[in-house]
């Protein structure tokens, strides 16, 4: 985990092309604090591409409100029984999370991938919990007022917590 002396501040990311989760903490000794949390909702009306850029275009823009020293994203995972629409969704979600991927890159900040089971083992202790069960540990983490709305933020900040428990258990400073 971070030193004392530095501070580190990480953004999570939970992508999509209809709605994309940020959740940005702020690691301290070993505490955890969230410093923003929301949704990037491009309309849905727009083409794909547009909806592409608004995505990127809001990603780069907290990263430089921010300066994370580390980017975490949702790694896609994809069943050998795939239908053709889960196919094309999961392209779609794919190049959501390489976009959030390049703008990171394009700032030099290292970039983390978390399965949603390991995201939510680290902050639930059940890889198998529930979206309810994971909003209510994050606020307990993170002492908010109340659950992190709407499931995208929660998730994203989820992710953002799993790689400080994951840097606190490898003894790496993030």
């Amino acid at each position: 985990m971070a030193s004392e002396k530095q501070p580190a501040i990480i953004l999570g990311i939970d992508p999509g092309t209809c709605v994309t989760g940020y959740g940005i903490i702020r690691v301290e000794s070993s505490v955890l604090r969230a410093l923003d949390y929301g949704c990037i909702r491009p309309p849905a009306h727009l083409k794909l591409s547009d909806r592409y850029l608004i995505i990127f275009e809001s990603i780069e823009e907290l990263l430089e409100k921010y300066q994370p020293s580390a980017l975490v994203v949702e790694s896609q995972y994809m069943s050998n029984n795939a239908n053709v629409r889960n196919v094309k969704s999961t392209l779609k979600l794919g190049m959501a999370c390489g976009i959030s991927i390049l703008a990171a890159k394009r700032k030099k900040i290292p970039v983390f991938e978390y399965a949603p089971a390991k995201a939510k083992r680290a902050v639930v202790g059940n890889g198998a919990a529930s979206k309810h069960q994971v909003r209510g540990m994050v606020q307990q983490l993170l002492q908010l007022p109340e659950p992190p709305h709407p499931e995208d933020a929660s998730d994203a900040l989820s992710l953002a917590i799993c790689h400080a428990h994951a840097c606190s258990s490898n003894h790496i400073e993030i």
